[in-house]
């Protein structure tokens, strides 16, 4: 009797962990890494706390985020971000010259998958093979 008491309470502290990291995925969307596999590519966000630490880009202090590539040493910096709404964002990039720079509106969908649309200034671009290539507007990002 005694061991099932233990099992039942055990379930149910395994349970409320799990599910106080779920509300908490769910209350910071634009918190953590996500991925595109098709581009191979990474939003690494802290929209709340904005204190991410580039490296290499030290110079720039804490940041909201970045965006970086499996194929290419280059980097986006996120250098303002706010959370317009529960799943809605807009934010400023920059590349790491600080020679581009586009907004983009990013939003979590029902599935959690999170939307980064580029609404105005540089086309996003990443190096693959010594080539550059144009990421399209709209690219979709799932939690990693």
């Amino acid at each position: 009797m005694r061991r099932t008491g233990l099992s039942i309470i055990m379930l149910f502290l395994f349970v409320f962990i799990g599910e106080t990291l779920h509300a908490q995925e769910v209350l910071r969307p634009f918190e953590g890494d996500y991925y595109n596999e098709e581009y191979q590519v990474y939003l690494h966000l802290n929209f709340y706390d904005k204190n991410i630490e580039v490296s290499g880009q030290e110079y720039l202090g804490p940041l909201p985020g970045y965006f970086s590539a499996k194929r290419d040493t280059r980097l986006w910096m996120i250098v303002d971000a706010d959370v317009t709404g529960p799943k809605k964002a807009n934010a400023t990039f920059i590349n790491d010259f600080g020679s581009e720079d586009f907004e983009a509106s990013l939003e979590i969908g029902k599935d959690g998958e999170l939307t980064l649309k580029r609404l105005s200034g540089s086309t996003l671009k990443i190096v693959v093979n010594s080539k550059y290539v144009k990421l399209p507007k709209e690219v979709v990002f799932k939690r990693n």
